[in-house]
């Protein structure tokens, strides 16, 4: 997705949709079948409201589904929830549920937000200074 830098202000997600399918437009190929996101260090909130936000775009055709991976942006909440005991496996479930709800219909364009997002979902997911 194309956002601002980690240490700039936030822009709204109509902003990061509109440029990130500007850029797809320019450079990817229309036989491709599909887009998939890893969050980039977004939230998984942030990241799941920018691909709402792209798939709800409806002046321009885009050839290609645009969705989401399994990353980070559906784990953070879930492990958080988990924490490791057998007891929160229940409740790690309902998170991991939760997100993937959450994506799917971000997925359609369909997503309002927040719905029951749980510990984890708000918190950015950038990590200062990684390496690949």
């Amino acid at each position: 997705m194309v956002t601002p830098g980690s240490d700039s202000a936030k822009v709204a997600p109509d902003v990061v949709a509109e440029y990130t399918v500007r850029a797809l437009l320019r450079t990817m190929p229309a036989a491709v079948p599909a887009v998939v996101f890893l969050s980039g260090g977004q939230s998984e909130e942030e990241a799941t409201v920018n691909l709402n936000a792209m798939n709800q775009l409806k002046k321009t055709k885009k050839p290609w589904s645009l969705s989401f991976s399994f990353g980070r942006a559906l784990q953070q909440s879930t492990l958080k929830a988990w924490a490791g005991k057998q007891e929160n496996v229940k409740k790690a479930q309902e998170a991991f549920l939760a997100r993937c709800k959450a994506n799917s219909q971000a997925t359609l364009g369909t997503y309002s937000g927040s719905a029951n997002l749980g510990d984890g979902a708000s918190e950015s997911l950038h990590v200062k200074d990684y390496k690949y």
